[in-house]
């Protein structure tokens, strides 16, 4: 019998509220849902639906017709049947609803995995043990565990051990900066002290887990706005599978599932490129839902970017005649359609480099 899947994507449960509409991100993964399956959704999205449902038919994308209008995980026990579906397989919050007895009950292995590579100093330390070239690093249980400042290299990334959306990440470019920064910093949080790596780009390396086998998903390439990453593309040029290999197969081996990812930079010299590991992202992350859009529709170049819009509602905005065409392999995909009710949209733009050039200008004219 066919399994099917519960899917719950909020991201609240580990992302920083700063995030302007965060609490709308988690209608992004209903492209990669089907028919059968289940697709908890915030309130909120309720007045979008029709029309996203209507966009998706219209472009053969197929999709849960069963939406349950709340994001409780708690509901997830009332389907023992149902493979589960989350964005994060833990929580990084002191959210009653997110305990760690309900991740453990759910699975106790996924979970420890989840929780042991969410520590970046814990993937440093892997990476070391396995013998993969990192970032010079220095990892610390405590900021009293600091002796001496001049030790580090400059300029250099403090960062705490677990953070999210980039928060709790600072560049110091000497000593007198790092000091600043530690003197607020609280006492008894683990951290880090990383070189920094002049990267020419940075890649997301995604692998999935299913029933219990590693697969290689996909390398794209990050777009940022200076340091701001707002996008991926696909296909990227750089294939570097083996730079974290060893690290997926430990993880797997241990009880990881479903999707996760490395950050890799890219760094370039005369005489030679190197594939250095950043960090890991034991969970879905922004490049799995167009990544499993594109998968879906078979659709071979794509970039995802994040925009702005100065409306509110997807039924102001019509993309009829430069909508993803199943006969061309062109046109755009609505990914993070909830985002909308704050001006934000994420979208897929599927053709050659040339053909999204010109979709991506006539769809910042109608943004």
């Amino acid at each position: 019998m066919t399994r099917h899947t519960i899917f719950n994507h909020d991201i609240m449960v580990c992302t920083n509220e700063s995030v302007t509409g965060n609490h709308l991100y988690c209608g992004r993964v209903l492209g990669l849902t089907e028919p059968e399956d289940i697709i908890q959704l915030n309130p909120d999205l309720k007045s979008q639906w029709n029309i996203i449902t209507e966009h998706y038919g219209r472009i053969g994308l197929s999709h849960s017709k069963n939406a349950i209008w709340d994001v409780s995980l708690r509901i997830l026990e009332d389907y023992p049947d149902y493979d589960i579906s989350l964005f994060f397989f833990g929580n990084t919050t002191s959210k009653v609803d997110c305990d760690e007895d309900l991740f453990r009950k759910l699975d106790c292995d996924w979970f420890n995995v989840v929780k042991f590579m969410n520590s970046k100093n814990n993937f440093i330390q892997l990476a070391q043990q396995l013998g993969v070239s990192v970032p010079r690093t220095f990892c610390f249980e405590n900021k009293a565990a600091i002796k001496d400042l001049s030790d580090f290299p400059y300029p250099c990334y403090f960062k705490t051990a677990i953070s999210v959306n980039g928060v709790g990440i600072s560049r110091c470019e000497n000593p007198q900066q790092l000091s600043l920064i530690l003197k607020t910093f609280p006492n008894e949080i683990p951290l880090q002290i990383q070189e920094e790596v002049v990267a020419c780009s940075f890649l997301n390396v995604q692998y999935s887990v299913e029933a219990s086998k590693l697969q290689r998903l996909a390398i794209t390439s990050q777009i940022l706005n200076d340091c701001t990453h707002i996008g991926n593309c696909y296909p990227s040029e750089h294939q570097p599978w083996e730079a974290v290999e060893s690290m997926a197969e430990w993880m797997a081996q241990r009880g990881m599932k479903q999707i996760f990812a490395f950050d890799v930079a890219v760094v370039e010299d005369a005489t030679q490129t190197r594939y250095l590991p950043i960090e890991c992202n034991p969970r879905f992350n922004g490049a799995s839902y167009p990544t499993g859009i594109a998968n879906k529709l078979n659709i071979t170049s794509w970039r995802c970017e994040n925009f702005k819009t100065r409306y509110c509602s997807l039924e102001n905005l019509d993309f009829s005649d430069i909508e993803f065409n199943p006969q061309t392999n062109t046109g755009v995909v609505i990914v993070n359609w909830g985002a909308i009710l704050v001006g934000k949209l994420g979208i897929l733009i599927a053709g050659t480099d040339e053909q999204q050039n010109e979709l991506r200008t006539l769809l910042k004219q109608r943004l």
